[in-house]
């Protein structure tokens, strides 16, 4: 049923769908709507949920960990400094093989302290061994989180998923979101069975002591399950169509235009709406420009990038995050895709926009794919504002 709704009371909607035995979360700005309805929810009778209230983010994570492992289905959400004072929780929970959920309403990092949105928060956490996928808007938003627990849950993966949503522009804007209906919802997402869980009839340990003889071990499961993962995303999207009629094909990434591009913009999130737009106002002139809008983050898809961008021309990476000391991180990914090989793009330019919240507008797109007509940008900074950099530092 279509209804016109704000992202976060979409994103607590759906998580009602899926029924969660557990849900705890600390509120954290632009986070906060989300967990406020659940928490409704729970008190009303409407969902039938632990809802735990916690002193912290951190607390919240330990929450769900010892739910999870006792074989509950959970969810929490969280944002920027809320997720960090989650690290060490968010790091085990992964490590312990739990399917928990999570959404990150992605928002810039202090200091200073900024509340707005970039992609600063996950993507500093992009080693952490959970699953992440980025919605361009609140539609995906809302189907993403019922395929993140399909896959969390899948025997085949037993590892958490993250589902990033830009922070305020999809968590408090409003759109017509086609929700799903409960009997659909229930064919598609079965009731949570545990491949292994605490219990004091069959008792198991969980999240030991590790010596070097087991640990290397340990982190090389997490990556060939990572690996394999990619195809997962792509069988349990193959059966969300089925269902609910809506087509992410393999769920790693969209090729927008790309078909004849000698021009591509490499995105994520939802800067990629404006950058459509643009695409097709330039289409509409007669230039041959593209999109390549990344929504699995990790696993990273090299190959399905490899092959989408070989034979472009000149491609722009642009991130909404920035590895301070080195490159952007979503650059350095796109980079390394093409190490070695015999095809790919003579040029690979790398730009940061957006942080903190400011706004990337149609001219910012415009001003890409100008700098994609001049040598490559190993890295840069777009809409910087010279008057406060002359403020900083001086003539």
């Amino acid at each position: 049923m279509k209804e016109f709704l704000e992202g976060s009371h979409a994103i607590a909607e759906v998580i009602k769908s899926c029924q969660p035995g557990v849900i705890s979360a600390y509120p954290i700005t632009p986070q906060t709507h989300i967990v406020e309805d659940l928490a409704q929810m729970v008190s009303s009778g409407e969902l039938k949920s632990q809802f735990v209230n916690v002193e912290s983010e951190h607390s919240a994570a330990s929450v769900v960990l010892g739910s999870s492992a006792t074989g509950v289905r959970v969810y929490t959400a969280t944002s920027s400094q809320g997720l960090f004072l989650m690290q060490e929780v968010v790091f085990n929970i992964a490590g312990m093989r739990l399917p928990v959920v999570m959404t990150c309403a992605n928002r810039a990092i202090s200091a200073p302290i900024n509340i707005w949105n970039d992609q600063q928060d996950s993507i500093s956490l992009r080693d952490a061994g959970w699953i992440q996928i980025y919605a361009e808007d609140n539609q995906e938003a809302v189907d993403f989180h019922l395929i993140a627990y399909r896959l969390a849950e899948d025997k085949r993966v037993m590892l958490p998923v993250m589902v990033c949503m830009d922070g305020f522009i999809l968590t408090h804007g409003m759109e017509t979101v086609d929700m799903p209906e409960q009997d659909k919802v229930n064919k598609f997402l079965p009731a949570y069975k545990p491949l292994y869980k605490l219990d004091t009839t069959d008792p198991i340990s969980m999240g030991l002591l590790a010596d070097p003889d087991y640990y290397m071990e340990t982190r090389f499961a997490l990556q060939e399950t990572m690996r394999e993962s990619i195809g997962y995303l792509s069988e349990i999207s193959k059966e969300f169509n089925n269902v609910f009629g809506r087509d992410y094909k393999d769920l790693l990434v969209e090729e927008y235009q790309l078909k004849d591009a000698e021009k591509v913009i490499v995105a994520m999130g939802s800067v990629c709406g404006t950058i459509k737009e643009v695409v097709d106002e330039q289409r509409a002139k007669g230039k041959k420009v593209g999109l390549l809008r990344i929504i699995s983050y990790r696993p990273f898809p090299y190959a399905r990038i490899y092959e989408a961008l070989k034979d472009v021309s000149k491609v722009a990476v642009l991130d909404k995050s920035v590895s301070l000391g080195a490159y952007a991180p979503i650059a350095v990914e796109v980079k390394s895709t093409f190490f070695g090989k015999k095809k790919g793009p003579k040029v690979i330019s790398s730009f940061v926009a957006g942080l903190g919240g400011r706004d990337i507008t149609p001219e910012t797109i415009h001003e890409v794919f100008r700098r994609l007509s001049a040598k490559e940008v190993n890295f840069d900074f777009i809409d910087l504002k010279p008057e406060l950099l002359k403020e900083e530092y001086g003539e």
